[in-house]
């Protein structure tokens, strides 16, 4: 049995990662605060900004781990506010790290050592996870300490079989993006033109790089660009 757990797979790139994975035979878990809808995903009530809660989600998934052949571990879920360096109060940015990384190191610490060989730890960045745009400060930050997690786990994993890498998509019509530009459509046009393609990029898309990065442990502590050729600002 093979088995994927996704944070966030109840929209977006974790629902369409989520339908591929159940598409391969895959028990798929989604750990979330909403359900993923898809007939057959096993949805596990998850606040991420919570520690008692994670704990929790960990104690269910243990069983199915110890029964898989191979896990693929994917950090999907994250929060995007929008903030700039002089507006920004520690407090909202302390909430954004503890989605955007103290969950995922939380999920790590509980699940890694349970993971079998031949699975993967692979976390869904961004391109601003080494760059940045002005009035996304918090998600910046977040997104480039996801990097760093990357890079460490790859080396800390060293010799154990699990492999490791940091996705990172471009514009990606998701409800996430969506909530942060608006559905203006001028707007939404003018963002997907930002590619070489003039369009935004669908989540299956994405899904399909995720699923092919779980297979091939050739790209162990990569940073995947998925961004249909992003102009340069």
């Amino acid at each position: 049995m093979h088995t994927a757990i996704i944070t966030g797979a109840s929209v977006g790139i974790g629902r369409a990662t989520a339908q591929r994975f159940l598409g391969m035979g895959y028990r798929v878990y989604n750990l979330s605060r909403r359900p993923c809808p898809d007939q057959g995903v096993h949805n596990i009530a998850c606040d991420l900004a919570a520690t008692a809660s994670i704990a929790a989600a960990c104690r269910e998934l243990t069983p199915a781990i110890a029964d898989s052949d191979s896990v693929c571990l994917l950090h999907n879920a994250s929060q995007m506010r929008k903030d700039t360096t002089t507006d920004c109060d520690s407090d909202s940015l302390r909430q954004v790290l503890e989605t955007n990384v103290v969950a995922v190191n939380s999920l790590n610490q509980a699940l890694l050592p349970g993971l079998p060989r031949g699975s993967s730890l692979l976390y869904i960045g961004s391109t601003l996870s080494e760059k940045a745009v002005a009035g996304s400060f918090s998600y910046v930050i977040s997104k480039h300490a996801q990097l760093g997690m990357m890079r460490a786990s790859c080396q800390d994993l060293m010799g154990s079989g699990i492999h490791t890498a940091l996705i990172c998509p471009g514009f990606t019509d998701t409800e996430m993006l969506r909530t942060h530009i608006g559905n203006n459509p001028e707007v939404v046009a003018a963002i997907g033109g930002m590619n070489a393609f003039g369009r935004l990029i669908e989540p299956g898309e994405i899904a399909e790089l995720i699923v092919w990065a779980h297979g091939n442990p050739v790209i162990n502590g990569a940073v995947l660009h998925a961004n249909l050729g992003q102009k340069e600002a």
